[in-house]
């Protein structure tokens, strides 16, 4: 008797050795056995991506977008064949997938691509066969059959977009932790499981610097109210489910403490005060796909400003190229920058109806001895930039200031 189509995805951990791939296709299977139609959705093996970068780097400095692309896409297409033959073995029927085969149409914005549609005819058509269908994550192509990612962490994205576009009864998230905590418990050994989380949490979490799952992913979940688990490869174990309400949500100030170690901090010195200025140097950046975060602007009383601004560190070389061009042709002075910088946040939703959070975390920091360099805020999160050495002892005393071990 069928039970519903449940979407799984299973991160680069999941499947980054031969006996993983095996204990994901038992675990695969044993949900196809007990009735239900499964789309699984696989990133490449272990550090694969990474590797596949570095190799890239060691070719040329800045690789073309599309070659990296074409080369990033393998890793995910190794993982996908390698598990439906897993699956195979045990005695059931599966087929692989390329993320073009799966009917994933992106724009043409390589390396991170965003979707446009899904043609689900192919895995509808597999699925009635009886088959589990596996898709390569992280991947699609452009109507002109060029291939495209979709950015790091892009397999969350190819997930819950297939849920979306299938109906699926749930989205399952596995990766090598039982599912979203109050931190990194790497960095702080008394974190705690969260059992619920609204999507607009998580979305705050993953956008600054919770590895768990992509933003993106996340946005379309909240947008179409895709219900999804996040769990562990390697337990039984219930994980945490993301919702669009939790009851007592209000109750909890905070529900947890990020950290994103991604990003690097350009510095325009002795920029002309007048109007459009700004403008010019953001636009530039915006052509070229760069995504600009944090802002900071300090005008003097000589009529000249200093503009600080933060990127990915992915982006961080164009980024520089493309800033000190423009800071010669508007005058402006030398053009800076800072990679050993890291963004640490407090995240939860009911800072809507609490007061003191900024006072607290700014207490916090300061009695750690960690000078803040820039700040931003959103209505259920604060954020501050400060340099890498502080890092894991403001993690840490965060997250004791906010009781969040309890």
């Amino acid at each position: 008797m069928k039970k519903g189509l449940i979407v799984q995805k299973f991160g680069g951990s999941s499947v980054a050795n031969v006996e993983r791939i095996k204990n994901v296709a038992k675990r695969v299977a044993g949900y196809k056995k007990s009735g239900y139609d499964l789309v699984v959705v696989v990133s490449a093996l272990g550090d694969t991506t990474d590797e596949l970068i570095e190799l890239a780097h060691k070719v040329i400095l800045e690789p073309p977008e599309r070659e990296m692309d074409m080369l990033l896409s393998t890793g995910e297409q190794i993982s996908v064949s390698l598990l439906a033959m897993a699956i195979y073995k045990l005695g059931f029927e599966a087929v692989s997938f390329t993320g073009a085969q799966g009917g994933i149409i992106t724009d043409t914005s390589h390396t991170k691509a965003r979707i446009i549609e899904i043609n689900t005819d192919k895995i509808k058509k597999e699925l009635r066969k009886g088959r589990i269908v596996i898709v390569a994550g992280f991947q699609g192509a452009t109507l002109n059959q060029d291939i495209t990612t979709l950015g790091r962490g892009g397999s969350d994205l190819t997930a819950v977009a297939l849920a979306k576009e299938l109906r699926a009864d749930e989205c399952q998230i596995y990766t090598d932790v039982d599912g979203i905590y109050t931190a990194d418990p790497r960095i702080e050994p008394k974190a705690k499981k969260i059992d619920f989380i609204t999507y607009d949490e998580m979305l705050e979490m993953a956008s600054l610097g919770a590895q768990v799952m992509q933003a993106r992913s996340i946005e379309v979940a909240k947008k179409f109210n895709v219900p999804i688990h996040v769990r562990s490869s390697f337990s039984r174990l219930c994980g945490t489910m993301i919702l669009k309400e939790v009851k007592r949500m209000e109750e909890v100030v905070v529900s947890g403490v990020t950290l994103n170690k991604n990003e690097a901090k350009i510095t325009v010195c002795n920029v002309p005060d007048r109007p459009g200025v700004a403008a010019r140097i953001f636009k530039d950046l915006s052509g070229s796909g760069i995504n600009v975060d944090m802002i900071v602007q300090n005008v003097s009383h000589l009529r000249q400003t200093d503009i600080s601004f933060t990127v990915s560190k992915a982006d961080v070389l164009r980024a520089i190229k493309l800033t000190r061009s423009v800071a010669k042709s508007i005058g402006a002075g030398e053009v800076l920058e800072d990679q050993d910088i890291v963004r640490v946040s407090v995240v939860g939703v009911g800072m809507k109806s609490h007061h003191g959070v900024a006072a607290a975390m700014f207490g916090v920091l300061a009695k750690n001895k960690t000078n803040i360099e820039m700040i931003s805020t959103s209505d259920i999160s604060i954020s501050c930039i400060i340099q890498r050495k502080f890092a894991e002892s403001a993690v840490r005393a965060l997250h004791e200031k906010f009781k969040l071990a309890k």
